[in-house]
């Protein structure tokens, strides 16, 4: 696999000297100061290349180029930025920026509750907390009928933590869930955040996926005349959040997407936290079923509680099967050689990282983002890749 990083732009704080000293090859990266909806300028696109390539490091994959809400809902203005997003892959595959990550989940993208959730040894993970959620959806924003998405349990769980939260704590709470997370769309405010909950839920799952599709059928022959490949990425957490549907978060899901519109440019990433966060989601048989399908690998893990909650453990040490993953990725790469494909290699990067006691202090390291936490997960999986790669090799 290809080791990537994700950087997000000169105004990173950690450079790209760091990350080519960390031994990553290519740059996942985006244009985050574009707009979402608008064109992304051929000029920006070849900007960014440059400063990537003159610190002697390759744009690997786009991530991301976001969808609009008004695709999603195929309401407003959603004609022009559909076009706008067409235009947008062509002029990245005109760069030579052809493998470009996207999302489509309803209103918020990653979600989690809790950004600096103490672990034993004292380093710092990110954690959705089930209980916490709930708490947020039924008392602070007082979403109608939030009730009804949870069971009993999480409910006399939520009214007994929320008359525990003092004003701080709300307000920290509601932060990380609706004022946009790295990599993101943007934030709400609660108003904001009621009025699109109640267009998505509106749609349902069906007519929500029947906008995927579309969406689908409209950039992917775009796509494959401009030789890019798009690689959709799960929902996260793949399961329902203030009661909006979720169309990409199973295997599924994942089938009845590339049968939406069967092309060698329609992909997924496969993000191991992600789809890992529901314990059903057996992350192996996806990686060998839907393998030359996958562009892009997220490399994260978890561990899972039976209410839905999840923190992210350390690479190798969570409730996904890490080793038989990247031994099915590799086996993977190496059909795509007997198949005598060009692109053998699938870029893989350590998603996010725990923030160590050297950054704590650090204003300007992003949630999940740290440079020494992805750096420990980039070295433990560059071992085992080594491993695994070479075991292969021998049979």
């Amino acid at each position: 696999m290809i080791e990537t990083w994700r950087w997000f732009g000169p105004q990173d704080a950690i450079s790209l000297q760091k990350i080519r000293q960390a031994g990553a090859k290519g740059i996942v990266t985006a244009l985050h100061d574009v707009p979402t909806g608008e064109v992304w300028p051929i000029e920006a696109i070849a900007e960014r290349k440059r400063i990537i390539e003159a610190a002697g490091l390759q744009w690997t994959v786009i991530e991301s180029i976001p969808v609009h809400n008004d695709i999603k809902t195929r309401t407003g203005d959603y004609q022009r930025y559909i076009a706008n997003y067409q235009q947008s892959i062509i002029n990245a595959a005109s760069c030579g920026v052809s493998t470009i990550c996207y999302n489509f989940m309803p209103v918020v993208d990653w979600t989690r509750t809790n950004l600096m959730y103490k672990l034993a040894n004292n380093s710092h993970a990110l954690r959705f907390e089930m209980t916490d959620f709930a708490a947020y959806d039924i008392y602070l924003l007082e979403r109608e009928g939030a009730e009804q998405s949870y069971d009993q349990g999480v409910l006399d769980k939520a009214r007994s933590r929320f008359m525990q939260m003092n004003d701080e704590e709300k307000i920290a709470l509601e932060k990380n869930i609706i004022s946009g997370l790295p990599g993101g769309e943007g934030s709400y405010t609660r108003d904001s955040i009621r009025q699109a909950i109640s267009q998505f839920i509106q749609l349902g799952t069906e007519g929500f996926r029947d906008n995927l599709k579309q969406f689908l059928q409209a950039i992917i022959p775009v796509a494959e005349q401009a030789g890019a490949r798009m690689c959709i990425h799960p929902d996260d957490p793949p399961f329902s959040l203030f009661g909006l549907p979720r169309v990409v978060s199973t295997a599924s899901d994942a089938r009845q997407l590339l049968a939406a519109c069967p092309s060698a440019a329609n992909g997924l990433t496969l993000c191991a936290g992600s789809y890992g966060a529901k314990g059903d989601n057996d992350l192996v048989a996806m990686a060998r079923e839907f393998g030359p399908s996958i562009y892009f690998v997220h490399l994260r893990n978890v561990i899972r509680e039976a209410d839905g909650s999840f923190y992210e453990s350390d690479h190798l040490d969570g409730d996904n099967d890490m080793v038989g993953l990247v031994a099915a990725l590799l086996s993977e790469e190496k059909a795509r050689q007997a198949r005598g494909e060009g692109d053998l290699l699938i870029p893989m990067r350590p998603d996010h990282g725990h923030l160590l006691d050297d950054e704590l202090s650090s204003p300007d390291i992003k949630p999940g983002y740290s440079y020494m936490g992805r750096l420990k997960g980039l070295a433990e999986l560059r071992g085992v890749m080594h491993t695994v790669a070479t075991f292969i090799n021998r049979h």
